[in-house]
């Protein structure tokens, strides 16, 4: 077992809590739509290089009629970053002992008028104590009023917090989640913040505000489910999407921070690679 000071222990808490509370709310959906579909959980530990406990998580994973594959993963790991891997990571170029907890989630639908998201958010200490995270939306098939919907969420959230956040983090997530070789933007954005440094006062600020981000999330994702899931799709709809679903796998096996980060720790495999798509095509 891990050793968590009192900091750890509460981020790792929210996260563990707003997964229950994600998870439920997706099941309810699954339920609305006539489906029994539920979470199944599958716990993993690792082995950190050091021979000290290396702590671990728990993949939830659901196939439903509505969620053709949505993942939701808490993981809460820590020990000794291996060779030159540590020296990029925020903190951690002179002394590579590191603590990480967070979530992450990836739902692909099964309608391509519903669209797919993401949304992570994590804390990590090395030598610096910081928050990261964001949550961006994926349609093969975008409505405005989604995306409207979807950005308003994040940006009262941030809006909130400080007034600079939002325009900051938005502008990140445009940067960030951007497919070069394509060269197109694997959605319709949303925000993406990392290295928000959690020292001394700033810790429950930051931590307040990752809060509200999940919050957000929670609340305004469930609702564009429901706006579209019943939409009447052909199959020229779906060929869309599966396309959209292949530009999606591109981007997280070759650009993807947290793939790699789960990759270079000894995560979990199946947990790491869950927010690949069931079905997609290239041409």
């Amino acid at each position: 077992m891990l050793t968590l000071d009192t900091q750890q222990a509460n981020a790792r808490a929210w996260f563990e809590e707003l997964r229950d509370r994600i998870c439920a709310e997706f099941e309810a959906i699954e339920r609305e739509a006539g489906s029994d579909a539920v979470f199944e959980y599958m716990p993993w530990d690792r082995a950190d290089p050091s021979g000290e406990p290396g702590g671990g998580g728990v993949r939830g994973l659901m196939k439903g009629r509505v969620f053709e594959k949505v993942g939701v993963n808490v993981s809460t790991v820590g020990g000794t970053f291996e060779g030159e891997f540590g020296k990029t990571i925020h903190g951690a170029g002179e002394d590579p002992r590191f603590f990480a907890t967070g979530i992450s989630l990836v739902a692909h639908m099964a309608n391509p008028h519903v669209p797919a998201v993401h949304m992570n958010t994590r804390f990590l200490c090395t030598t610096k104590r910081w928050f990261g995270g964001g949550a961006d939306l994926n349609p093969p098939i975008p409505y405005e009023a989604d995306t409207a919907d979807f950005h308003a969420a994040m940006q009262a959230a941030c809006d909130a917090h400080h007034p600079e956040h939002y325009p900051r983090f938005k502008a990140w997530a445009d940067d960030y989640f951007y497919i070069p070789h394509r060269k197109v933007h694997r959605g319709v954005g949303g925000i993406f913040y990392d290295h928000l440094d959690s020292e001394g006062d700033t810790w429950a600020a930051n931590f307040a505000f990752t809060q509200d981000v999940g919050r957000a999330f929670l609340k305004t994702f469930p609702e564009i489910v429901r706006r579209r899931m019943a939409t009447p799709f052909t199959e020229a709809d779906k060929a869309q999407q599966l396309e959209w679903r292949g530009r999606y796998a591109e981007f997280n096996l070759v650009y993807d921070r947290g793939t790699l980060f789960g990759l270079k720790t000894g995560g979990n495999i199946d947990a790491i690679l869950m927010s690949l798509p069931p079905l997609a095509t290239w041409s």
